[in-house]
């Protein structure tokens, strides 16, 4: 993870989080929300993903994020290396095998934390977050496989981030050292280090460790002061048009006082409602990889 240590940890982990769609932290109150049955229409098909998302559940929202028949390609893809969705939609997603390993290594909160000393001694925290914001804003807009909406949506996520850790206490060792304690423990007990790894244990399996992980990452971006709950449960979904099977429905929240306001493009197929970004990226890891 090099000497960006906690800052791009903190940063790449928000982003990560958001760009699923909208999360909850794993505690034990309030209780996380009731995942809604079938959905019948557009906006009830986005609140039933969020809601997998809000309850830690990585492989739900698989499931239900992509039709029967394409759920069953991506688990055979997945355990002959072809395809790693849905994680491997996320910014950067090609790195998750070596930051798990960097964070599972026997020695990484000590290497993690010489890494976030030595960027203290350089006052360096406020510049790598900058960075790191410009950097992964101008690659969402310039490169990847993002559509109009996710162009639109995703910087104004990052943005959000970047503005937030600008002023986050990143530089407190204390917290710091917890952090990377959190999320060393979290990434050993998954045990996904390599692609090999992510491969034998497939893809229902690899997405229920991930999830711990991810539980752990919310746990973490909350004791730096970014509540996600409090933001993101105040969202509005709202359909905006409908015509036959395709629709658009629009979400608005706050995040860290920033406000984000997009539109996602949904399609029905077989009477069922889902997400076309998601479908789309899902489809093409699977032509890609054949």
């Amino acid at each position: 993870m090099g000497n960006r240590t906690i800052t791009a940890l903190l940063i790449s982990l928000a982003v990560a989080l958001a760009t699923l769609a909208g999360c909850r932290k794993d505690t034990p109150a309030p209780a996380a929300p009731a995942v809604p049955a079938e959905p019948a229409t557009p906006a009830e098909a986005v609140r039933r993903l969020t809601a997998h998302l809000q309850a830690n559940d990585l492989e739900a929202f698989a499931r239900d994020a992509v039709t029967p028949e394409v759920h069953a390609r991506l688990q055979a893809a997945w355990r002959e290396g072809r395809t790693r969705w849905p994680l491997d939609q996320l910014p950067f997603a090609r790195h998750l095998p070596r930051g798990m390993a960097a964070l599972s290594a026997p020695d990484s909160e000590r290497t993690l934390m010489r890494g976030f000393d030595r960027q203290l001694a350089d006052a360096s925290l406020a510049a790598a977050a900058e960075f790191l914001t410009l950097f992964t804003v101008q690659y969402i807009l310039q490169q990847g496989e993002f559509s109009v909406s996710e162009r639109e949506h995703y910087p104004q996520l990052v943005q959000a981030f970047g503005a937030w850790a600008g002023g986050a206490p990143i530089g407190d060792r204390a917290r710091a050292r917890t952090a990377i304690a959190a999320m060393a423990a979290a990434a050993r007990e998954a045990g996904l280090d390599s692609d090999e790894a992510f491969a034998e244990a497939g893809m229902d399996e690899s997405l229920r460790r991930m999830s711990r992980v991810l539980a752990t990452g919310k746990q973490v971006l909350a004791s730096y002061g970014f509540d996600l709950d409090a933001d993101l449960a105040a969202m509005d979904v709202q359909l905006q048009s409908q015509t036959g099977d395709v629709a658009r429905v629009r979400m608005q929240y706050t995040l860290a006082g920033t406000p984000i306001d997009t539109v996602v493009n949904l399609e029905r197929r077989d009477g069922v409602w889902y997400v076309s970004d998601f479908l789309r990226h899902a489809e093409d890891s699977l032509a890609a990889g054949t």
